[in-house]
């Protein structure tokens, strides 16, 4: 009996160190980067992610340092004005290279250089301590689950998702305005190549084999735009999630001084990827804006 008594006794406490293992293992599995944003709380029907949360956070970041700056501005530059005004003339510079036009640039630079720095700031709030290893365990399905308050909003598809629409959407918009609707419409869905068709068929007949391709060519422009969108979104989201999953690694491998040099690389990663979001940008608006004969 007192074998048999041992022998239950070391199995039920075998079973017990493989639950707390099991359970050690699904919290520690459930604490690493995930491809989807996890809520944190609810506003009515409004679901409040940690994506999100600190996407607002940049934004307020972005309203203090405005302010501050408005309010301190002066008309001798001096210091941290200084090295800004030196850093916004370069940039200036560099729209001017892809416009090829100041008075182009001192429209869209507004737009361009907003989404450069949200961009920015938002990848490098990602890397900061605290971001996506603070929060709370939640009981999911019966196991626990750590759900961070804070991630990196680019590191979310749907983020980078609605910053490529912005972006698109926007460009489109943009050479409407400044094209005239008509025109810029005409180059999706080509009525005015067919209206001519009639007109010049006399006096050019290859016209009526030229213009139904033109309409064609329209369609793929319609499939280009798409792609636009697509690969906004996914270039930079894939580029900072799989920066913070290289993080998350190296920091469970090596928890000192190894991941410093993937941090620095990630900074530099985090300036390259919100600055070819803001180039492309820049692309789009200044290829909508210039009419088709040039």
């Amino acid at each position: 009996m007192s074998k048999n008594s041992e022998l239950v006794q070391n199995s039920s406490t075998a079973g017990s160190f493989k639950a707390v293992a099991a359970n050690e293992a699904q919290t520690s599995a459930s604490e690493k980067p995930t491809l989807f944003a996890e809520p944190v709380f609810n506003l009515g029907n409004f679901t409040v992610t940690n994506s999100l949360l600190n996407s607002w956070l940049v934004v307020m970041i972005i309203v203090i340092i405005s302010l501050v700056l408005y309010w301190k501005i002066k008309k001798i530059p001096k210091g941290i004005q200084n090295a800004l005004e030196i850093i916004i003339e370069g940039a200036l510079d560099l729209c001017d290279s892809v416009t090829g036009s100041r008075e182009k640039t001192l429209k869209f630079f507004p737009i361009v250089f907003a989404l450069f720095v949200f961009i920015l700031l938002n990848n490098w709030l990602g890397l900061l301590p605290g971001i996506g290893s603070i929060g709370y365990y939640a009981l999911e399905e019966g196991h626990k689950v750590f759900i961070p308050f804070f991630r990196g909003g680019t590191a979310d598809l749907n983020t980078t998702l609605a910053l490529a629409l912005f972006s698109v959407i926007g460009a489109n918009i943009v050479g409407m305005i400044m094209v005239g609707a008509w025109t810029y419409l005409n180059k999706f869905i080509n009525i005015k190549a067919f209206l001519e068709i009639p007109k010049k068929i006399i006096k050019e007949p290859t016209i009526v084999l030229v213009n139904p391709i033109k309409a064609f060519v329209g369609l793929v422009e319609i499939i280009g735009e798409i792609a636009k969108v697509a690969s906004l979104s996914f270039r930079l989201f894939g580029n900072i999630f799989a920066g913070e999953v290289l993080l998350s690694s190296m920091a469970a491998l090596f928890a000192f001084l190894v991941p410093i040099p993937f941090i620095f690389l990630e900074l530099i990663v985090g300036i390259i990827q919100a600055l070819i979001f803001a180039v492309l940008t820049l692309v789009y608006m200044t290829i909508a804006t210039t009419k088709e004969e040039h």
